[in-house]
């Protein structure tokens, strides 16, 4: 027995409203560390019952379009991320701000609608990055081989290193290299002790450089660098002897000073003054104190004091061409002194 028209065209109608819709290409999405990203949704169906948004397995915000008479009804589940999550321009793409690591994950939007029996879906992954901090270039073991050097420079991140690319440029030349990888071997001579090296790091949100790395500075003494280092060797080493030599000097001189003025004061120590005092002249003077009874001196008077002075006469010695003379006793003058 054979179908009708209208039974084809019934079963057709059937496969159309029992089969699964139609759901979107997986879209990547990458965010910074504490900044905002997007997520786009773009609407081909229409009534719209509901959408809901879900992160892994867990429900983010549900919605219930606006109708003619009344606005929106938007439903965040999670009390932490109300003030993160908004749909701008009053349409129904998600927006999530204030980005954290653990942020990255699947995120999905179920669109529901009566004419259709299954959802429609859209998904998307969103991988959150840290800007670079500047890249870390480590100096391998040098050799120095017939004026040669041979080493590697390996660039690195101390933290924030997921999904970096490294490239390295050498500058210097008529023509500037590059080169891809964390590691670059070097090998160079005289001819490109000029040469300098900077690591360039990259992730999908940013990038940044190294420090200069002077390829004169590796493997010291090798092309040339060996005849520099020793002449400023020899430069530190005189400077450092004419140092020592000018301390000395000074500590001699002052020793030298030093030992002048000792010598100086022992001499007068040895040398003292000798009053003159001639012998043929034997007269002495001396002075006679008079006492007074009276406890309470009184006030000196020039015109009532009077002083008294002893002459002894000096004694003559004998001679034979004088008689001897018996003694004559000496006489004394006595004043009294009122």
């Amino acid at each position: 027995m054979l179908a009708s028209p209208a039974c084809f065209a019934f079963i057709f109608l059937l496969c159309q409203l029992t089969g699964p819709a139609a759901s979107g290409v997986l879209k990547k999405l990458v965010g910074a560390l504490g900044g905002s990203v997007t997520f786009p949704l773009n609407l081909s169906v229409d009534p719209i019952d509901s959408i809901i948004w879900v992160f892994n397995t867990t429900t983010l915000v549900t919605i219930q379009p606006k109708l003619a008479d009344k606005k929106a009804v938007i439903i965040v589940t999670q009390h932490r991320n109300k003030e993160r999550v908004n749909f701008p321009h009053e349409g129904y793409s998600l927006r999530l701000s204030k980005l954290k690591k653990n942020d990255s994950g699947v995120y999905r939007v179920e669109i529901h609608s009566s004419t259709l029996q299954d959802p429609l879906t859209q998904e998307y992954e969103l991988r959150v990055y840290e800007h670079l901090s500047k890249p870390k270039v480590i100096i391998g073991l040098q050799n120095n081989k017939n004026g040669t050097c041979v080493t590697n420079l390996t660039c690195s991140m101390e933290q924030g290193g997921e999904d970096v690319t490294y490239s390295w440029k050498s500058l210097g030349q008529a023509t500037n290299e590059s080169h891809s990888g964390s590691i670059l071997p070097i090998s160079w001579r005289q001819e490109k002790r000029d040469m300098t090296f900077i690591c360039m790091a990259r992730n999908p949100i940013s990038s940044n450089s190294s420090n200069p790395i002077f390829a004169w500075k590796l493997c010291e003494g090798a092309a040339g660098g060996l005849a520099t280092s020793v002449i400023l060797k020899l430069l530190l080493s005189l400077i450092l002897l004419c140092f020592i030599a000018l301390v000395l000097i000074i500590l001699i001189i002052r020793r030298e000073r030093r030992k002048e003025f000792i010598e100086e004061k022992k001499g007068l120590n040895l040398h003292p003054e000798t009053l003159n005092y001639s012998p043929a002249f034997e007269e002495t003077s001396e002075y006679d104190t008079i006492s007074y009874f009276n406890s309470t001196i009184p006030e000196e008077n020039a015109v009532n004091t009077l002083y008294s002075t002893v002459k002894i006469p000096p004694r003559v010695e004998e001679s034979h061409s004088l008689p001897t003379l018996p003694d004559t006793p000496r006489q004394f003058t006595h004043e009294n002194v009122i």
